[in-house]
């Protein structure tokens, strides 16, 4: 969806020079969730709706207060028209304030579940190995038998045991 990221880039630039940050980030991130409700975005896109009566819903739905800022950069989506949009601008204003703090998101999928401790521990060899701090997210996939692949951006480790057998089957065919 380019277009969708078209449209994104401009408001989580915004947002990031407005001087948001990671509270920012949280909230947005929330305001995203709420967001992907199809009945909710078919409600702001109704007409005898206004800007603010949506805002007002979603801030309901939300619960926490929203800085200035994140409160000024959600009457300017509603206003023009640009809900469907949120889920994108959240990550790309993620990627931004990860950008600066010399961050990278890494998804750990393994076939099993890895505790805190685990993580912290596999941690420090992956950002040797990646070359950057990294904030480690796990999603299990028991398809993987064992081991784990890691995806920073279009990087991907791969130590899984599917991977090892896919690479097996490859030699012996070959």
């Amino acid at each position: 969806m380019a277009e969708l990221a078209t449209i994104a880039r401009p408001y989580a630039e915004a947002l990031f020079k407005a001087g948001g940050d990671a509270a920012a980030a949280e909230q947005l991130n929330r305001l995203a969730m709420v967001a992907n409700d199809a009945q909710l975005r078919q409600l702001a896109d109704n007409p005898k709706v206004s800007a603010r009566q949506v805002f007002d819903l979603i801030a309901a739905v939300v619960g926490t207060p929203l800085s200035p800022s994140v409160q000024n950069l959600m009457l300017a989506i509603l206003d023009n028209g640009r809900l469907a949009a949120l889920p994108e601008i959240a990550f790309q204003f993620h990627a931004l304030i990860n950008a600066r703090s010399g961050v990278s998101d890494a998804t750990v999928y393994s076939a099993f579940s890895i505790d805190a401790a685990a993580l912290a521990a596999v941690v420090p060899t992956l950002e040797k190995r990646f070359g950057r701090r990294l904030n480690a997210s796990v999603v299990v996939q028991p398809e993987l038998i064992g081991g784990i692949r890691v995806v920073v951006g279009d990087e991907v480790l791969d130590t899984s045991v599917k991977a090892r057998l896919e690479q097996m089957k490859m030699a012996l065919t070959a």
